[in-house]
């Protein structure tokens, strides 16, 4: 016998689990069936497609064994299996990606990482939940050894060989007292049709039923063995045939997450290409939505048979909250991530479920507001990551993104920002740079306010890329407040041009910013603030500059901002009469810097600032 230690990650994991922060202990019985589905599936594809195993005879079932004497279960499958590394890998360690940033993520509140837990989805472990020791028994297809893993959830595992006649997997549960409730037949039955009905492999209940002997006159326990699921791809059934709580249900099993979705959409394509696709969109975001190694959530099937559940190719990236099922006709059953690459049917598919969710999640947009905006408060984010990757359904993304604003108290869409614009406006204007705080106190919003023009209010962190990319929203351009050109849409035709007359202490201001700056000028964008930074059209604005670089993009040009400064505040009006001297200096250096620090861009020599500042301080008191 072998004994091993968990990895520390399992370690504080089981202790979680052990300690009930689940909600729903009966949800082990969930996810030790959903794991021997999984092995069936791998199995039954492989017997399709793979030479080795084409001969293996396949028997596919699942098999729950009740000892209400022992109160043990015993969950027994005819899949995959597993062998000595197989067993290390899968129930000693936690390979997802994600788990340290899950752990991170716990508060000690039991209610709220009850939560988080359900999200996660911890598979195998729940069952220590409901047991004090857990046995598996499996022989890996293809193999002769089998081996036994046993623990207590605890210190660490016992491996050690074993024999199992066929390939498979057996778990035995030796439930503890929170578990004894399950060492009933009638409690699995109910848990496996709430949570497992539609499971595509037939499971069978063995344990002693209880019936009436008339002629002795008392009930006898018989050993029987029935079948307690209905057995179907639920997906393949046509939708006027199923309930609210069927599709719950089969939600529930396949993304492992106890709460109920927000929407379902169910579609059957028959022409040219026979598909069948059933998305999801859960609760609550997944854990793992901004990491690099997310795990997707479509599983792909051919003609019934499960192929793969971790193939990025089935929706674009932004969609990667979605959960579900594609089930094909015309792919091959042997089609490899490769082929998935390049295949002309699953990118017809790919192409088609992407505009029916985005047709969808509009519908409910306008259909179902409340609704609507409980999805935009989870995936508003990865909805603008559209905006960059998929041009072909740009137009319709924009519908769909929720924004601050200016006018209204919380979000708004770009079509009621159309619908409230003003007679002669000539675009949608947009802030990006920093905080939703800082944004909302920028100089650059200034002469918007004062001619009561509503602008956008983009803090997301991805905002600064995405929008930059955006010209236009229908027929109306979208414009930055930071960038030069939007000016022109602010200029007063009726006012006269100060330009001329502030001439003299634009060309003082630049001579003595020198290379910092691109330009100064008059300003027509500021009310209030005596001076403000822009960038041309096409160049990153400071704070885009800022993010690039922390993000490792060390060989950017350093591009200059344009000064605008403020013709009809007094602090401009004070300089142009006074003569060059120390003080006039200090004050351009100091209008320039704080036109930076407005933006959220850091000074380069902040010590510089201060002398400066206390030398201007020095003469007012």
């Amino acid at each position: 016998m072998s004994k091993r230690e968990f990895q520390t990650e399992v370690s504080q994991l089981l202790q979680l689990i052990i300690h009930s922060l689940y909600s729903h202990p009966e949800i082990f019985l969930r996810e030790l069936i959903s794991n021997s589905s999984d092995a069936l599936d791998k199995l039954r594809h492989l017997t399709l497609t793979d030479d080795v195993f084409k001969g293996l005879a396949f028997d596919p079932r699942i098999d729950l064994e009740l000892d209400e004497a022992n109160k043990t279960l015993t969950i027994a499958d005819t899949g995959i299996g597993m062998n000595e590394e197989d067993l290390v890998a899968h129930l000693g360690t936690i390979a997802r990606s994600g788990t340290k940033n899950f752990l991170s993520q716990l508060s000690g509140d039991a209610k709220r990482d009850s939560n988080l837990i359900g999200q996660f989805g911890v598979g195998f472990y729940s069952a220590f939940m409901v047991a004090d020791r857990v046995e598996v028994v499996s022989r890996k297809a293809g193999e002769e050894l089998a081996w036994r893993w046993t623990s207590d959830g605890k210190t660490g595992f016992d491996i050690e060989p074993a024999e199992r006649l066929v390939a498979g997997t057996t778990v035995t549960l030796h439930f503890n007292e929170e578990g004894e409730q399950y060492a009933n037949s009638w409690r699995l039955q109910e848990v496996v049709k709430k949570y497992s009905n539609h499971i595509a492999f037939p499971i069978f209940l063995t344990y002693d039923k209880s019936e009436w002997n008339d002629a002795e006159k008392k009930s006898e326990k018989t050993r029987t063995t029935e079948q307690v699921n209905a057995a179907s791809a639920l997906w393949r059934r046509p939708k006027n045939e199923l309930t609210e709580t069927d599709y719950k249900e089969l939600y529930k099993s396949i993304s492992g997450d106890w709460e109920d979705p927000l929407f379902w959409f169910h579609t059957k394509a028959e022409g040219s290409l026979d598909y069948t696709t059933l998305f999801y969109i859960p609760a609550k975001a997944p854990l793992d939505l901004y990491q690099a190694e997310y795990k997707t959530g479509v599983k792909l099937y051919v003609k019934r048979v499960f192929i793969m559940d971790d193939a990025k190719e089935l929706l674009p990236s932004y969609l990667r909250f979605v959960r579900g099922i594609i089930d094909s006709e015309d792919l091959p059953l042997n089609v490899s991530r490769e082929i998935l690459q390049q295949n002309r049917v699953l990118t017809s598919i790919r192409t088609a479920s992407v505009k029916k969710i985005l047709s969808e999640l509009k519908n409910i947009a306008a259909n179902q507001p409340e609704q609507y905006l409980k999805f935009i408060a989870e995936y508003n984010r990865p909805l603008k990551e559209g905006l960059y990757s998929d041009f072909a359904n740009r137009e319709t993304l924009l519908d769909l993104i929720r924004f601050k604003s200016t006018k209204v108290e919380g979000l708004t869409s770009l079509a009621d920002v159309k619908s409230r614009m003003k007679e002669g406006q000539k675009s949608l204007y947009y802030i990006t740079g920093g905080a939703e705080s800082l944004l909302r106190t920028s100089p650059l919003l200034e002469i918007y306010k004062k001619k009561d023009l509503e602008v956008l209010i983009l803090d997301d962190d991805i905002d600064e890329i995405v929008f930059s990319g955006v010209e236009k929203y229908g027929e109306i351009d979208l414009k930055a407040v930071n960038k030069a050109s939007t000016s022109e849409d602010l200029q007063d035709e009726a006012e006269p041009d100060k330009a001329e007359t502030l001439k003299p202490l634009l060309d003082k201001l630049k001579a003595t910013l020198g290379d910092r700056v691109k330009e100064v000028r008059a300003s027509v964008r500021l009310a209030d603030s005596p001076s403000c930074i822009v960038s041309d059209e096409a160049e990153p604005s400071m704070k885009m500059q800022q993010m690039l670089r922390a993000m490792g993009q060390k060989d950017i040009p350093a591009l200059k901002p344009t000064l605008e400064i403020n013709p009809d505040h007094e602090i401009v009006k004070k300089l142009l009469a006074r003569p060059d001297d120390v003080t006039t200096e200090d004050a351009a250096w100091l209008l320039f810097d704080q036109a930076l620090l407005m933006e959220g861009v850091p000074l380069p020599d902040p010590a510089l600032f201060v002398q400066r500042l206390n030398r201007i301080l020095n003469l007012s008191i």
